[in-house]
Formats: C-alpha cells, sequence, structure tokens
C-alpha cells in the first residue's frame, strides 16, 4: 500500500519522469539527496505511475526502525507486505532464517517495493534488498536514502535542490496557503526580491521552503528574509502530522547528524568555515589537524558526499572540484563549531591557507598566466573574504601581520576585477588596526582615490615607498591620475620609472611608461606619448601582461584620433576590448566601450554611440568605477548635443555636474559643453559664462588641445552679440587654431561642425576681408595671451 496521494509536487516533473524510466530499466533505484529535498514525495509518485505496470507497489517507511542485521528488518517488511511471518512458504523446518522466508514469499510475484528513510540501517538494508532481489525476479526496489545502498546494479538517481524558479514557485504557493491574501502578482520590487533571498538562502529545499511559508503570514516576507540568520529559531512551526524529525529544520538537519561518526562530524564542522565551496587541497589544509590526519580527509569526505551533507561539482574550464555545503547545513555545523575547543585553530588554518594562495597568486597576477590565477581568485572570492575578516578580528591577539599581508596580496587582484569598494573597506580596516603599516596605507590611499573619496589618508613617505613598495606608489599616482589630478601623480610616477629602470624591474618599468603615456596626453605632450606609450606596450607584451597592455590603449587610441586615424583609433580599442572580456575585466571592458562610443561620433552614428555608452555606464555602475560612470555619461551627453538633443544634453551635463565628483580636465570639458548648449539655444550671456568659466581651467591646465577647445566654445557664445562679436569671434578662432598647431594636432575635418558653424556665422556678418583680417590676427597672437586677454575683457567685472 502507497501513502495517500501528495499534491504540490512543484518543480518535480522532469524528475518524476526520469524516476519512472530508470524504474522501466533496473530492479534497484535510489534516490539520494539531503534531508528535506523530497526523496519520500518523488518517490511514491513515481511509484504511482508504476502500478500497471508491476501489479503491486507496497511502501516500506524505516524512518523509526533500528537494526544491526538483516533479519531485523524482515518483521517491518513482511508487516508492510501483509506476510506472517510463521506462514509455510514451502521451505523446510522452523529453523529457516526470517529474511530467507521472506525471501522465498516474494519469488514468485511482481511488484515494486518503496523503501523509504534507509539512510540510518543502510547497511541491513542492503543486505536484505541484494538477498530479495537475488531470490524474487519479478521483484523491483525503489530506495530512498541521503547515501546510496552501494549494491551492485544499483541506479542511483540525485535528487537535488530545486533551481530558483521552482523554489519561488513552490513557496509562494505554499506561502498563499497559510496567509490567505499572500501573492506576488502585481508585488514591488523590494517583496520579489525578499522571496527570492529566502529561497536562495534556504538552498532550494522544499521543507525548508515549506516550514519557512508558515511564517509568512506573522512575520511577512522582507522579515523573514531579514531573520534568516538565525534560521534554526525561525523554521520552528511544521505540519503537526510531520514525523518529529521533518517539524523543525534544526530536527531535519539533527537526524543526520545524529548518523555520522566523530570524525565526519569534525570534518563537517571544519568544512562549514569555508564560503561558497572550497577545493580539495584547501579542504585538507583546514580539515586536518588534532584528531583528524591531512590523510583522512580525502575519505571522510567522500563519505559526506555519499551521504548528501556536501556536494562535489566540477571546476569550471578544468579547474579543481569543489565542495560545497548546504547553507541551512553550514550554519548548523557553524554552530556546533563553536561549541568545540578547537575553533580557532580551525580559522587560523583557514587563514592561513588561504593567505598563502593569495601570494602565492599575485606575481602571476602580472604575467603570462594572469588569466587562470585571475580564474583561482575569483573562485576564492568569499573565502578570501573570510580569511582577511577573521585575521582583522584575531589582530588584537595575534598581531596584524596577516592581516597586512593578505591585504597587500589582494590588492591587484582587487585591482584588476574592478573589486574598488571592496578594497577601499578592506584596506581602512587594516590600517585600523594597523596604523604603522606603509603599504597598506598608501595602497587605501589609492583605492580611496578612485572610489572618489576627495580626502585619502596621509601617505608615508614616498621616495621611501618606491623604494620599498614599487607597485604602491605606482597604484598612488595611476590613482591621481584617474581621480584628476594627474599633476600630483607625474613626480611619482617619474620615481617610479627611474628605481625600476634602474633596478631592472621589466614590469614596474613598462607600468611607469603606460602611465606616463596617459600623463603625456593629458599636458598635450603628444611626442612623449608616441615615445613611451608604445614602449611600455611592447615590455607587457614580452611580460605576457594583457591588462598592462590595456593600459596603453587609452594614450596610443587617443593619438590616433588627434591624427584623425579613426580606423587606428578603432582597431586599437577593439583590440582592447577584446583583451578585457578575455579577462573579464568589467571596469576596462567600460573604459573600452566608452572610447569606442566617442569614435562613433565623429561618424554620426549616433544611435551606436549612444548604445554603446549606455553599456559602459551600467557595467561601471555595477562595479562602483566612478570615473567610468563619468567618462560614460560625458559620452551620453556629447552624443545628445552632436545630435541636436539639447534637452538631452542638459540632462547629462546636470548630472554631471551636481552629482559627481570632477577633474579640472573634466571640470573644463564640463564648462565647455554647458556653453555650447547655451549657445546653440541662443543663450549669449550664458554660453559666454560657461565658457568664461572653461577658458580659466583651460590656462591652468596648460594643454594647448584643451585651450584651443575654449576658445572655440567662446567664439561660438560671443558671435552671437552682433558684428562686434563676429570680428572677436574670427581673432578667437584663429588663436584656437595656433593652439592647435602648436602641439601638431590640427582638428581633423570630422570634428569640425562646431567650429564649422562659428566660422560661417561670422564669416556673415563680417565678410571675408574682415574675417580674414581678425582670423589671421589671432593666429599670430600667442593663444594663451589671447585667452587670458578676453577672459579680463569679457568678464562681467570689467
Amino acid at each position: 500500500m502507497l501513502p495517500a496521494p501528495i499534491t504540490g509536487l512543484v518543480g518535480r516533473e522532469l524528475a518524476l519522469d526520469e524516476v519512472w524510466q530508470l524504474l522501466g530499466g533496473a530492479r534497484l533505484v535510489t534516490l539520494s539527496g539531503p534531508g528535506g529535498v523530497g526523496k519520500t514525495r518523488l518517490a511514491v509518485e513515481a511509484a504511482r505511475r508504476c502500478v500497471r505496470d508491476v501489479g503491486e507497489v507496497w511502501f516500506v517507511e524505516l524512518a523509526g526502525r533500528r537494526g544491526d542485521c538483516v533479519d531485523d528488518l524482515v518483521p517491518v517488511v513482511s508487516a508492510a507486505l501483509g506476510i506472517r511471518e510463521d506462514a509455510p512458504v514451502g521451505l523446510p523446518g522452523l529453523g529457516t532464517p526470517p529474511a530467507e522466508r521472506l525471501a522465498a514469499a516474494l519469488r514468485d510475484r511482481r511488484l515494486l517495493l518503496v523503501l523509504d528513510n534507509c539512510e540510518h540501517v543502510v547497511e541491513p538494508v542492503a543486505g536484505l534488498t541484494g538477498l530479495l532481489l537475488g531470490a524474487a525476479p519479478g521483484l523491483r526496489v525503489l530506495a530512498t536514502s541521503q547515501e546510496p545502498l552501494g549494491l551492485a546494479g544499483e541506479s542511483v538517481y540525485a535528487v537535488e535542490p530545486l533551481q530558483l524558479p521552482e523554489s519561488v514557485r513552490l513557496f509562494v504557493e505554499r506561502a498563499t496557503a497559510s496567509a490567505p491574501g499572500f501573492t506576488l502578482d502585481g508585488a514591488d520590487t523590494a517583496t520579489r526580491d525578499a522571496v527570492a533571498e529566502i529561497c536562495r538562502r534556504l538552498d532550494g529545499i522544499p521543507l525548508a521552503l515549506e516550514l519557512a511559508a508558515t511564517r509568512v503570514r506573522a512575520l511577512g516576507v522582507r522579515e523573514l528574509a531579514v531573520r534568516l540568520g538565525d534560521r534554526f529559531r525561525v523554521l520552528t512551526a511544521g505540519q503537526r502530522g510531520a514525523p518529529a524529525r521533518q517539524r523543525t529544520l534544526r530536527a531535519v538537519i539533527d537526524w543526520s547528524w545524529e548518523l555520522l561518526t566523530p570524525p565526519e562530524r569534525t570534518a563537517l564542522c571544519r568544512l562549514a568555515v569555508h564560503r561558497d565551496g572550497c577545493t580539495l587541497d584547501a579542504a585538507e589544509a583546514v580539515c586536518g589537524g588534532g584528531d583528524v590526519e591531512r590523510a583522512e580527509v580525502l575519505d571522510l569526505l567522500a563519505r559526506l558526499v555519499d551521504r548528501s551533507l556536501v556536494f562535489m561539482a566540477d571546476g569550471i574550464a578544468g579547474a579543481a572540484p569543489r565542495y560545497r555545503l548546504l547553507e541551512s547545513v553550514a550554519a548548523y555545523a557553524v554552530e556546533r563549531l563553536d561549541e568545540t575547543a578547537d575553533v580557532s585553530c580551525v580559522r587560523d588554518r583557514h587563514v592561513s591557507h588561504y593567505l598563502e594562495l593569495a601570494e602565492l597568486a599575485d606575481p602571476h597576477l602580472r604575467g603570462a598566466a594572469q588569466r587562470e590565477w585571475l580564474a583561482r581568485l575569483d573562485a576564492e572570492a568569499a573565502n578570501l573574504r573570510e580569511a582577511l575578516d577573521h585575521a582583522i578580528r584575531r589582530a588584537a591577539t595575534e598581531g596584524t601581520d596577516n592581516a597586512v599581508r593578505l591585504a597587500t596580496a589582494l590588492s591587484w587582484w582587487w585591482l584588476l576585477r574592478g573589486r574598488l569598494n571592496e578594497a577601499r573597506n578592506a584596506l581602512a580596516a587594516v590600517c585600523a588596526v594597523d596604523a604603522t603599516a606603509a603599504e597598506p596605507r598608501l595602497l587605501h590611499a589609492a583605492f580611496a582615490l578612485l572610489t572618489g573619496e576627495s580626502t585619502p589618508r596621509p601617505t608615508p613617505s614616498l621616495e621611501a615607498s618606491v623604494q620599498h613598495h614599487g607597485r604602491a606608489p605606482w597604484l598612488y599616482a595611476y590613482a591621481l591620475f584617474s581621480s584628476g589630478d594627474p599633476a600630483a601623480g607625474e613626480p611619482i610616477n617619474r620615481q617610479v620609472l627611474d628605481h625600476c629602470t634602474a633596478t631592472g624591474d621589466r614590469w614596474g618599468t613598462a607600468a611607469a611608461l603606460a602611465l606616463g603615456a596617459m600623463l603625456a596626453l593629458a599636458r598635450g605632450d603628444l611626442a612623449a606619448v608616441e615615445r613611451d606609450g608604445p614602449r611600455g606596450a611592447e615590455l607587457f607584451r614580452e611580460l605576457g601582461d594583457r591588462w598592462g597592455e590595456l593600459q596603453t590603449v587609452t594614450p596610443l587610441a587617443a593619438l590616433a584620433e588627434i591624427r584623425g586615424d579613426y580606423g587606428g583609433a578603432e582597431r586599437r580599442q577593439q583590440e582592447g576590448l577584446g583583451i578585457a572580456e578575455e579577462l573579464g575585466l568589467a571596469s576596462e571592458v567600460s573604459a573600452r566601450l566608452s572610447g569606442l562610443g566617442r569614435l562613433a561620433l565623429p561618424a554620426r552614428e549616433w544611435d551606436r554611440a549612444r548604445e554603446l555608452h549606455e553599456r559602459a555606464r551600467r557595467l561601471a555602475v555595477e562595479q562602483g568605477y566612478l570615473y567610468g560612470e563619468v567618462h560614460a555619461l560625458m559620452g551620453l551627453a556629447l552624443g545628445a548635443r552632436r545630435s541636436g538633443d539639447l534637452d538631452g544634453a542638459q540632462t547629462y551635463l546636470s548630472r554631471l555636474r551636481d552629482g559627481y565628483p570632477s577633474s579640472e580636465a573634466g571640470a573644463h570639458l564640463l564648462c565647455t559643453e554647458l556653453g555650447l548648449v547655451a549657445e546653440l539655444r541662443g543663450d549669449g550671456p550664458g554660453a559666454t559664462e560657461h565658457q568664461l568659466r572653461g577658458l580659466r581651467l583651460a590656462l591652468s591646465l596648460g594643454e594647448p588641445r584643451a585651450l584651443a577647445l575654449s576658445l572655440e566654445g567662446l567664439a561660438g557664445a560671443v558671435a552671437l552679440s552682433g558684428e562686434t562679436g563676429a570680428r572677436h569671434a574670427a581673432l578667437l578662432l584663429g588663436a584656437a587654431t595656433a593652439a592647435r598647431r602648436s602641439v601638431h594636432a590640427p582638428l581633423p575635418e570630422s570634428e569640425r561642425a562646431d567650429v564649422d558653424r562659428v566660422t560661417a556665422g561670422a564669416l556673415a556678418a563680417l565678410g571675408r576681408e574682415a574675417f580674414t583680417e581678425a582670423y589671421e590676427r589671432g593666429t599670430a597672437t600667442d593663444p594663451a595671451e589671447a585667452a587670458r586677454t578676453a577672459a579680463d575683457g569679457l568678464s562681467p567685472q570689467a
């Protein structure tokens, strides 16, 4: 006899078909999986489907039974089948063993025997099952157990936790039954997110989801999600008719815990200190110690996998397999670990293992094995964070060395992966426990700048830092440049270049050359860009550092663009995008997308430019890459203005002005664009005010192309004020041409729309002869002097 039909086999429709098909070809099928995953429900429904095929289906509940040998189970099975143990079965003598008498009773029958909850009596169940299958050719057995029976010919079907969509379906169905009126239809994002979080944190285990659903009526889903940190106190309201082991989440795991040997319990507790799984090497390093030898860990791990308490998943792209615990099992095991005397030793071994991994990985992140080691650290992200947190917590009693070393070793991974906020926060925590650690202080200052902090911590002597912490000063100089202070970064980068050249540090030399090219671009020294950029790129290629190659893309692509070689610029940006995508560097992907978006503007490909800049912006936001977000927003503003969407341009520019920090160079471009929008709307005074502000910034920057851009923008503003303004505009346009000629960077034809518009207006107002006379006077004037004269003459107080 089977139990009454079980309703709501949510998310198991495919599994039901697969188990039914297995039973059609195998005589022994075992449904294996963790407690509460739904093995019994699946077995009952699969057996119900088999009634027509096998004639008889019988269900044997073994959960409350104990036994050490086969004969201990015979009364239970016989009673379920309705067989009297003293009934004659054709065997001579009353001394025949009970198991053989049962086998003889089944010899000529066609039936399916469902043996439910076998894990606590797996040895005698295996013995009895083997005997019965050998004696009764018409018998099939469907077993449910947290571990396989281990018999020849056994087909094991792993009943896995539900995937997120099915978990949500089940939870909502049960929550609706428990709390009338609850629904996800039309629910707000916060409610939907809370339901998804509940389902994820309960690992898609149906019993846990059903226990959680009963709390919706009292707590609601948002508060329930918050309280899952104390899940064993919250999930205690199971159905009254359910077996005791299924009435609370703790009882479900207690049942599995009681079946473990002491070494297995120890290994499970120690495994639980890992976050998001671990490799076999990590398990051996952390679990081995004290009463468990390292050599024993593999066997213990295998037994825990067999018992469905640990799951093994193949590593990605040939990486080592990973072992993980369900979150609820891990929470239970951590509680048990905290009750033991060796909890600190276990956590210290966890720190030691991941510190060793981080320090081993660090140099490889700047060489040919970069991609492989990035992937290894990515897989261990949660463990690395947990190890660092513990090292910081232990700093007061055990010293700061581990925390300092681990944070320093992880800094390059944080940078490459765009984990800028994580880096800043972690390094700040390390500096808080050790204010004397020079390298973390400098690294923290760098990441603070990269995440938009305006007042980074004071740094130690840069000269000493360059001597002893070569990469940290370079990163600080890089951060100063990225945050809009290239003048402060330039001398530091020169020190790094001199030191690395003298000591033969090829990577440091390449990095300083690449950053030097960027700094040269910022000050308008195109010859230095052409000199240093290719040298840095070549050195990085020789070293196999693909991220390093990326650092030369921006200056060399910009150089090509300035000289009108848009094809060359696009080729470099596309190559950079390929490298960034190959390495999974989201921040660099954002930068390259913005670069390609800029190149779409001269081609008047407005839709493509907008799409590229919007993709870059979204990626930058996800990564906390503030300056990438600023760059993308400016690209969107440029595209909107050039395509005639002045309202859109004003919106983007106002967001940048009011909501984001800005470098001097960024503020200059912002003022220029605000002035151009005002000019195109016919607002001469407003345009002049913005352009004068930008002109003063250009003079401060000392970059000829920035000065030219401001002179051209101011020409457009003053040209709106009649013939006198037109004459002044012609002179300013001539001065802008002189500024561009000084660095051999004439305005490319595709970038001349604004200048051509202003030129046409001035020509119409003056005539060609008067325009040419004023323009040529401008070309003969020192551009900076022309700018200062204009600023003095047009200022409101003049």
